[in-house]
């Protein structure tokens, strides 16, 4: 019996959500320093705003939630993740938040995210 199976879920240009959450993600070196947790996509527009990444103990730091531009991210063929540049010293200060203490996702909160990352918001 020959599977006929058809995968649904990617394409060559395009990935459904629950494929990218739970992807690594690294730095420039290459090593992984967590994983999305989810993005946050324009109702109206379609386009992605931000990603939510679990950065679990990196440099330090707890498993909050950081917020960052989706711009930011680059996929990664070979290592099969999204790899960002960003700086211990930048991330330390970065916007975050606990998982239990999710924040109001609105505009505000958006342009909050870009303009620290000194980026414009997509939407």
């Amino acid at each position: 019996m020959t599977d006929n199976t058809i995968e649904h879920d990617e394409t060559v240009d395009l990935i459904a959500s629950n494929r990218v959450e739970g992807t690594a993600v690294y730095n420039q070196e290459g090593e992984k320093l967590g994983t999305i947790h989810n993005f946050m996509v324009d109702k109206i527009s379609g386009q992605v705003d931000y990603a939510v990444l679990s950065f679990g103990g990196l440099f330090g730091l707890g498993g909050d939630h950081y917020p960052i531009p989706w711009d930011m991210l680059s996929y990664d063929e070979q290592q099969g993740g999204y790899v960002v540049d960003i700086d211990q010293e930048i991330l330390e200060g970065a916007p975050r938040y606990a998982a239990s203490a999710e924040p109001q996702y609105d505009r505000a909160y958006s342009e909050r995210i870009h303009s620290y990352y000194g980026f414009e918001p997509a939407v």
